[in-house]
């Protein structure tokens, strides 16, 4: 064989071996949360090849796989960033009249990218939430999800000069203190002995940056204490009735961002609520909503992954989910942290050495 020949065969095999090494990750040794990791991630890459604006295929999506080890490329983020800039110019910057959220779950998924949400399209996503009244105007939901949102990246509160009622955070606090029920949880309807795992999770996601104050520490320790009286035997939560995986993750969450390891008595029953968790997956095809419904669900295995996110963060001693300040601060120039490069990117540089390598570039 001749030299060249010699080089065009060992280019091959070391393409082949490139391939293999760039497919992403199964995890095939390390923890059962490293696998299922790194198949939801790779499940909803493949499953949401163009997100846009919107809960399922959209922003949850967007905060799984940029909040998780998965290697995202840059092209991904730009794909959903544009979608968002198409959206926001359609609409006039308007993403709902009514329901704030909109704004909160984007700016939220727009901060995990390390994108400023403060220009879009020449527009402030994060405005609309510095009008206090519209923003409660959902219930308890809306100044929740606009804690989240602002304090992703610590987002100055927005000025909002047409809002009747300027918002500041602490009106958020206290607007979300006030509609604790009395057994220690919250519900969107606000029906005391009712209340909800899933927005009791969401709100204690909202108080984990204020337990400085000792009200919200109170309110915390209350809500945690009616978490642990709602888990049933198996380790999971039933939200609307029902033993669920989304009520599942918001309760992970809430502990993650209050760095309570998921192994404390108090949320131990038969297992912890990661086996509860996990006993949702089907390896590499995603997530159920309940264990005795029909096949996948893309909004429960969505949500799956950023839970899995925050206990793999959890475990490698990473800021929280909803702690991106490891990202990029607002009106930076770039990344504290670059994004990893993807696999696309990784073969490209590689097949560009290799070529030099052997003379044929």
């Amino acid at each position: 064989m001749t030299k060249t020949g010699n080089r065009l065969a060992a280019l091959l095999l070391a393409l082949g071996l490139t391939l293999s090494l760039t497919a992403p990750a199964q995890a095939a040794g390390g923890s059962a949360l490293d696998r299922a990791a790194a198949d939801t991630a790779q499940f909803v890459y493949s499953a949401v090849q163009d997100p846009q604006v919107g809960s399922a295929g959209g922003e949850w999506a967007i905060l799984g796989l940029a909040r998780s080890d998965f290697a995202l490329p840059e092209a991904y983020c730009q794909r959903y960033y544009e979608a968002v800039e198409r959206q926001v110019r359609e609409c006039g910057g308007v993403l709902h009249e009514r329901k704030y959220t909109e704004y909160s779950r984007v700016v939220t998924a727009l901060s995990a990218l390390g994108r400023d949400a403060r220009d879009v399209a020449g527009y402030d996503l994060t405005k609309p939430l510095g009008d206090f009244d519209k923003t409660v105007w959902q219930g308890v939901n809306g100044p929740i999800w606009a804690l989240i949102a602002l304090d992703s990246l610590n987002y100055p509160m927005p000025q909002n000069p047409a809002a009747q009622t300027q918002a500041t955070r602490q009106m958020y606090v206290d607007y979300i203190l006030s509609r604790q029920l009395p057994d220690g949880g919250w519900s969107l309807r606000g029906e005391a002995g009712n209340s909800d795992p899933d927005l009791t999770g969401m709100a204690l996601q909202a108080l984990a940056k204020y337990q400085d104050q000792p009200q919200a520490a109170q309110a915390v320790q209350r809500a945690l204490d009616c978490v642990s009286r709602q888990q049933d035997p198996t380790g999971g939560f039933s939200g609307w009735g029902t033993d669920n995986v989304e009520s599942c993750v918001q309760i992970i969450v809430a502990l993650c961002e209050l760095g309570i390891p998921l192994d404390d008595p108090r949320f131990v029953k038969e297992g912890t609520l990661q086996d509860k968790l996990l006993s949702f997956c089907t390896p590499d095809s995603g997530f159920l909503h309940t264990q005795d419904g029909a096949g996948v669900s893309q909004m429960a295995t969505e949500q799956a992954l950023y839970a899995l996110a925050a206990l793999q963060r959890a475990q490698n001693g990473q800021s929280s989910l909803y702690r991106m300040g490891d990202v990029e601060a607002p009106g930076g120039s770039a990344p504290s942290q670059p994004l990893q490069p993807g696999p696309e990117e990784l073969v490209r540089q590689a097949l560009l050495q290799l070529l030099a390598w052997a003379g044929l570039r």
